[in-house]
């Protein structure tokens, strides 16, 4: 973001979470707001709906949470048969209005909408490619080149457009897109960005996460598969492969921290892996404490994983000031340090005169965990343990996911030992790899980049450059 920092934990961040249903006879609109409702953790900088009626398609979007862009009386003027919506964190384009999706654009066959999550990794050569080929730009997202590319392919018709738009995109994306008489679902080869398909009694439906299947009331079919195109219309549901499925690489970070917990991606339940992380972390380093604290939220149900493995108490020492939301402050250091007395208050009677287990999912920057750790002291606490239910998180991320520079994460500049001592803590341990795969039990089909610093999706010269990296460090 250019000028503000929302206050999140000091975690990585999300891209954003996609939705689409075909169903005539019924409020497609209000459907797909309850839907975006159970994705918003996945983006809370704009949200937007596109709604068609089989003869043109009406597009709604703003900055702002759902709840926010969306009344009762603006949803009721989306009819349709059928639409799309979106939540958005930026990580390619600024936090404007401009870039808010669906997007929106008329082409040779009619008018499309899409709503995209992931990240190009080629997005600044095909952008150049374009532009010297006439195509015109008008938002700083990557989104757009998707959209540009199907309306160059458009005399085939929409599926085989987007078939070939698809051979030419490098990186990582689930789509939802819409004509005005069917919704499209795609998903890269590597399975990077979570995709999957509901049914609400006959009708199709399309989401980054079960969660919003379940918020309606319909029944979880599948995942979409890797470099699967699903079309649904009024002929029903239909498959087509749009090019050969890579070496699976989910995002590992859906399963640490990015998705709710009540969400099942790719046959793994994310509430069970994180208890799986808990234990497997207490295999690895039981502490003798009194208490385990989760930083809540996404801190939960790995501690309570880590307390059933040692027969240790669970307490919720640390609340969480659930109505701070989206909190702006300048991104300076100090004013983020104090966010988090905001948001997060330890309760001195529980943690007075007690050896403290904290668990997180993660430390990026440090910032929120060093404060905690001082708040517990101040409460009294006889010693305070951090204990974090993954690996340090040492690379960045170029796949659809906004962490930090190089230089700003943590653990890539210090040792275990060294981010011991500036958290000012009694220990510091970190789940392993090898841990963290046994909890998802399985070690292939994952994407760890940020972790080990294998990057499995091929990246630009040009998506290096930042960071000063060079195209031996990539595996392709």
């Amino acid at each position: 973001m250019d000028n503000e920092f929302i206050i999140k934990d000091d975690k990585m961040e999300e891209a954003c979470g996609v939705f689409g249903i075909y169903a005539p006879g019924e409020d497609v609109a209000k459907l797909t707001y309850y839907g975006l409702y159970a994705l918003q953790h996945r983006g809370q900088e704009s949200a937007g709906i596109a709604v068609s009626d089989g003869a043109e398609i009406r597009l709604q979007k703003a900055m702002g949470l759902v709840s926010e862009v969306f009344s009762e009386e603006l949803l009721a003027k989306l009819t349709g048969n059928s639409a799309i919506g979106h939540v958005r964190y930026s990580t390619t384009g600024s936090s404007l209005f401009i870039n808010a999706q669906p997007l929106m654009c008329r082409y040779l066959q009619g008018s499309i909408a899409m709503a995209h999550n992931g990240n190009l990794t080629n997005a600044h050569e095909l952008r150049d490619k374009l532009a010297a080929n006439g195509s015109v730009f008008q938002t700083g997202t990557d989104s757009e080149i998707i959209v540009n590319l199907i309306a160059r392919y458009g005399q085939s018709g929409i599926e085989d457009a987007l078939l070939k738009s698809m051979i030419d995109l490098k990186g990582t994306y689930s789509l939802v897109i819409m004509t005005e008489d069917k919704v499209i679902g795609v998903r890269d080869p590597y399975g990077n960005r979570p995709l999957c398909l509901g049914k609400l009694g006959e009708r199709y439906l399309i989401a980054s996460e079960s969660c919003a299947i379940d918020a309606l009331g319909a029944e979880f079919i599948r995942d979409v598969e890797p470099g699967e195109m699903v079309v649904i219309d009024e002929h029903g549901l239909t498959s087509r492969r749009f090019i050969s499925a890579c070496e699976p690489a989910s995002c590992i970070f859906e399963y640490i921290y990015f998705a709710r917990p009540d969400s099942n991606i790719d046959g793994i339940n994310v509430m069970q892996a994180r208890r799986a992380m808990g234990r497997e972390l207490a295999k690895e380093h039981p502490v003798e404490a009194d208490l385990v604290i989760p930083v809540p939220d996404s801190g939960i149900a790995g501690a309570l994983g880590y307390a059933e493995a040692l027969g240790a108490a669970f307490e919720m020492g640390l609340i969480k000031n659930r109505y701070v939301g989206r909190t702006f402050i300048k991104p300076n250091q100090n004013e983020r340090e104090s966010a988090v007395r905001i948001k997060l208050n330890p309760i001195g009677r529980i943690v007075e005169g007690k050896r403290v287990a904290i668990l997180d999912d993660s430390i990026v920057r440090g910032t929120t965990s060093k404060k905690i750790v001082e708040m517990m002291r101040k409460k009294g606490a006889k010693e305070v343990h951090m204990l974090i239910s993954s690996p340090p998180v040492i690379n960045p991320c170029y796949y659809g996911i906004d962490t930090s520079e190089r230089a700003q994460l943590i653990a890539a500049k210090l040792s275990v030992a060294e981010i011991s001592k500036c958290l000012e803590v009694d220990s510091l341990n970190y789940l392993s790899l090898d841990g963290l795969y046994r909890a998802l039990n399985k070690k292939c089909g994952f994407c760890a980049a940020c972790l080990n610093g294998h990057y499995p999706i091929e990246i630009s010269p040009h998506g290096l450059k930042k960071e000063g990296k060079t195209c031996a460090r990539i595996k392709n």
